[in-house]
């Protein structure tokens, strides 16, 4: 069975920085998607960033592009999100979440078939 379970988050200042984490494991995640998908309280589920596990192409949201990268460490079956220059806006909960199927779907949270527990990322201003 599929588990993913992120870590990392927390509370940091504007213009701070936090690395989350999404610990995966359940099967080989050969050509599987990785993404990362957040929800501010009374806001949809949005995209933030994803990757191809095998060819580590990667796909960003335009609001978080040249502050956020998305990486993965495949002997470890980990993939990270370095937020840099954080934002009030960008708090949110994180979900790591996990799709087969190529990179139809990847920018929409009912693309995705796996999603992790959410870690919660609080910037103040």
């Amino acid at each position: 069975q599929v588990q993913l379970v992120e870590s990392g988050g927390g509370l940091v200042q504007a213009g701070g920085s936090l690395r989350l984490s999404c610990a995966a494991s359940g099967r080989t995640f050969s050509g599987y998607t990785m993404g990362w998908f957040r929800q501010a309280p009374g806001k949809e589920r949005e995209f933030v960033a994803a990757i191809n596990w095998s060819s580590g192409r990667t796909y960003y949201a335009n609001y978080v592009k040249d502050r956020f990268t998305i990486s993965r460490d495949n002997a470890k079956k980990m993939v990270y999100l370095q937020m840099n220059s954080l934002k009030p806006e960008d708090t949110a909960v994180y979900y790591c979440a996990t799709k087969g199927g190529g990179s139809y779907g990847t920018y929409s949270p009912s693309g995705y078939n796996y999603w992790g527990q959410g870690t919660q990322v609080t910037v103040s201003s």
